[in-house]
C-alpha cells in the first residue's frame, strides 16, 4: 500500500509541477523607469560619458543591477533600447529605462547645467512608454512589463526641474503608463513603490542645512505609496484581464535600515570613501547600501532582484494553485484503489508558509 501511495503521489506531482513552472515563465521582459533600472541607455546615448568610471559598465552602481538579476532568474536576456540594430526585433524583451527620467516628459540629467548640448536629449517615462506603444501595435500578453519611476519627481536635484510637492501628478503619470501598456495588449505589469527618499544620502545632506527636510520627504514618499496602492487597486478593477503585480520596495528598505541584511553603512555613499572605491575584493563595497548619493550598490540591487522574483512567485501561486489542485484531486479520484482520503493535498497553510518568504521587502531608490 505504501508503495502504491508513493507511486501515485509522483503521478500527481507530475501533473501539478508543469503547471506551476509555466505559470512563473514569461516570454520577455520590458522595463521602463529611471537610473535604478537603466542598464546602459544613458551611457550609450552620451557616448559612454554618463555615468563615468568607477560606475560599472554604464550602470548607476558598482555592478549589475536588480533587473539583470531578475532576468537571469527568469532565464531571459532583454537588451537596452539603445542597442537595437535597425531591422532587428529583440526576442526576449527590451529595457527602455533612462537615468534621470521623471514620470513625465522631463529628464533631470538633460536639464542639469553642464549637460553637453551635443548630447541627444534624454527621455522621461512618458517618452519611453510611447517608444514602445508607438512601435508595438500588439504587445505580447505573455511578457512581463515593469514600471519603476517617481523618485526623480521628488528628490532634490541640481537640474532646472522643480521637484513635486505632492504625489498627484506622479501617480496620474504612472496610471497613464499602466493604461497605455494595457491598451496595446500588456497584461502582466509589475509596479514598484518607492523607498523612503528622505533616507538617501542626498536628502540627508540637505537635511543638515534644512532640518526636517528628510522627514518631509519621507512623508511625501508615504503619500506617494498610499496613492499608488489605491490607484493600482482601481486599475485592477477597471481594466479587465490585467495582472498588476505591486512590489513593496519601501518595506525592504525599512528592513535594511533595521540591520536585517548586514549592511554596516546605510547613510554614506561608498564613492565618498576612497578605501571603499579602491576595495580590490568588493567585500567593503558590499557593506555599503549606497554607491553614490542616490543609487544602491550592486549588493543592494541583488536584494531588489530577489524581492521582485519572490513577488512574481507569490503572484503566480495565488492564481495557479487552484487549477493545479483541482487537477491533482481529479487524478486522485481516478485512482479508486486509494480508498477514502480526508486530507486535502494542497492546503492554504502551504500558501502561508510560502508567503512568509516575502519578508525580503523593498530596496532602494534613486535620483537619476
Amino acid at each position: 500500500m505504501k508503495k502504491q501511495i508513493l507511486t501515485t503521489g509522483f503521478v500527481v506531482f507530475s501533473f501539478m509541477l508543469p503547471l506551476k513552472a509555466t505559470a512563473a515563465s514569461f516570454t520577455g521582459i520590458y522595463t521602463f523607469g529611471d537610473s535604478l533600472s537603466d542598464v546602459g541607455n544613458v551611457f550609450n546615448t552620451t557616448f559612454n560619458q554618463i555615468p563615468p568610471s568607477p560606475y560599472f559598465n554604464g550602470r548607476f552602481s558598482n555592478g549589475p543591477i536588480w533587473v539583470e538579476r531578475l532576468a537571469d532568474k527568469l532565464g531571459l536576456n532583454p537588451i537596452p533600447f539603445t542597442t537595437i540594430l535597425p531591422g532587428t526585433t529583440p526576442t526576449e524583451g527590451i529595457n527602455f529605462a533612462y537615468g534621470g527620467a521623471t514620470t513625465g516628459t522631463q529628464n533631470t540629467l538633460s536639464l542639469t547645467p553642464g549637460y553637453p548640448p551635443f548630447f541627444p536629449p534624454l527621455p522621461g517615462l512618458e517618452q519611453q512608454i510611447n517608444q514602445f506603444t508607438g512601435s508595438t501595435p500588439q504587445a505580447d500578453a505573455n511578457a512581463l512589463y515593469i514600471l519603476w519611476a517617481g523618485a526623480n519627481d521628488y528628490l532634490p536635484t541640481q537640474s532646472t526641474f522643480t521637484p513635486f510637492q505632492t504625489p498627484d501628478q506622479t501617480i496620474e503619470n504612472l496610471s497613464t503608463a499602466v493604461t497605455s501598456l494595457f491598451n496595446v495588449g500588456a497584461r502582466n505589469i509589475m509596479v514598484f513603490n518607492l523607498p523612503d527618499l528622505g533616507n538617501t544620502p542626498s536628502a540627508l545632506s540637505v537635511n543638515q542645512q534644512f532640518p526636517g527636510f528628510s522627514l518631509q520627504l519621507n512623508a511625501l514618499t508615504q503619500a506617494h505609496n498610499q496613492q499608488l496602492t489605491h490607484t493600482l487597486d482601481n486599475l485592477s478593477n477597471s481594466l479587465a484581464g490585467i495582472n498588476l503585480i505591486p512590489v513593496d520596495i519601501n518595506s525592504l528598505f525599512e528592513n535594511i535600515l533595521q540591520g536585517e541584511f548586514g549592511f554596516t553603512n546605510v547613510t554614506t555613499p561608498c564613492l565618498q570613501t576612497l578605501v571603499c572605491v579602491a576595495d580590490p575584493t568588493g567585500d567593503l563595497q558590499n557593506q555599503f547600501l549606497f554607491w553614490d548619493a542616490n543609487h544602491p550598490t550592486t549588493a543592494a540591487h541583488q536584494l531588489i532582484g530577489d524581492l521582485a522574483f519572490q513577488t512574481l512567485k507569490e503572484n503566480h501561486q495565488k492564481s495557479v494553485p487552484e487549477s493545479s489542485t483541482v487537477l491533482g484531486v481529479l487524478v486522485l479520484a481516478g485512482l479508486g484503489s486509494w480508498g477514502n482520503w480526508r486530507t486535502v493535498f494542497y492546503s492554504k497553510s502551504t500558501v502561508r508558509c510560502l508567503n512568509c518568504l516575502r519578508n525580503l521587502s523593498p530596496i532602494l531608490r534613486v535620483s537619476h
